[in-house]
């Protein structure tokens, strides 16, 4: 019997490639290359699955010329890079990987939120120019994270975990937004109290966004959200580009209207808008926050599952689109 054929459109872990190839025949990108669109709606010509990492675009365009594919796996929590709607209509599946990168981005968004409160970068920075000559009371002096107010909007299983770190590590107050409020049960394990929106921004001593990206988050914060933070506020965004008006938060960051802000996603990365660049009180790091070797092999693998899972057993794990199976 002939193996489904199968796209793999990043590099990932060479044993995800050799327990692909045991039930497909794989078409792989092991040379990680950047394919444009239009190259990567060639590729998925014949394909029957396709395995993508969250920045390949999957929409009526890419699907095309491919009327045999059936299931698209994603590497990521986030699925902004489906048109979701479109694939359903195709009766394509797609699938994610929730939970096994939870408490990994939870903790990489907390070190975010210190950094950005301790003013780590800009003091390495100093240091490392050569301008470090004296002790001086005030040198980088930051914000305290210990007993500090924690907003928290979009209160998922990371948003969740971010609020256990602050509540039972630091004595912080946690208050966050949602769409729906938390279950008593979750919110006393958090330790966390609902609020409304303005008063999430006006209360909160450090905001972190953990919410999706949906066309009703775009620019969720903007100029009128960031001029009602407080000036000794800080604002770290580990959930994904375009939920924040990188323009607009820059120039709350240059005419110090916030205190400093931490960025783990951008609008349109890999490119990061110049103004962020010309700004110190700004950390900034390249969407790594679920970056260590077990998670990633976590996504990878559950990902491989959903593969092989639907398409040899009929049976995905974590379907996004499940109107699509019956």
């Amino acid at each position: 019997m002939d193996k489904p054929p199968i796209l793999v459109a990043r590099a990932i872990f060479p044993e995800i490639i050799d327990q692909l190839q045991q039930h497909f025949e794989v078409e792989h990108n092991q040379a990680d290359e950047l394919w444009s669109k239009q190259q990567l709606a060639a590729k998925l010509a014949g394909k029957a699955g396709a395995f993508t990492t969250g920045g390949e675009r999957i929409d009526a365009e890419t699907m095309a010329n491919a009327p045999g594919l059936k299931i698209v796996a994603n590497m990521a929590v986030g699925y902004n890079n489906f048109d979701l709607p479109a694939m359903t209509q195709r009766r394509v599946l797609g699938t994610n990987t929730p939970d096994v990168l939870t408490e990994t981005t939870a903790d990489f968004g907390f070190a975010l939120l210190m950094a950005t409160a301790r003013r780590l970068t800009e003091s390495e920075h100093f240091l490392r120019a050569g301008r470090w000559t004296r002790w001086s009371y005030d040198m980088f002096s930051g914000r305290d994270v210990h007993g500090a107010t924690l907003g928290i909007l979009g209160m998922g299983r990371i948003g969740q975990g971010i609020a256990r770190r602050g509540a039972h590590g630091f004595g912080m107050k946690v208050i966050y937004h949602n769409r729906s409020r938390l279950a008593p049960q979750l919110e006393a394990e958090c330790k966390a109290r609902y609020v409304g929106k303005e008063e999430l921004l006006k209360t909160a001593d450090h905001l972190v966004l953990v919410l999706p990206y949906s066309a009703e988050s775009h620019h969720v914060i903007g100029a009128a959200e960031l001029a009602l933070m407080k000036p000794t506020a800080t604002l770290v965004n580990v959930a994904r580009g375009g939920i924040v008006d990188d323009v607009a938060l820059a120039a709350a960051l240059r005419e110090g209207r916030i205190a400093g802000a931490g960025l783990d996603v951008f609008e349109g990365e890999p490119q990061v808008h110049p103004d962020l660049l010309k700004v110190p009180n700004v950390v900034l790091s390249p969407h790594i926050a679920s970056a260590t070797v077990p998670t990633r092999m976590a996504m990878a693998q559950l990902a491989a599952d959903n593969l092989i899972g639907f398409l040899v057993h009929g049976k995905p794990l974590t379907p996004l689109n499940p109107e699509v199976l019956n």
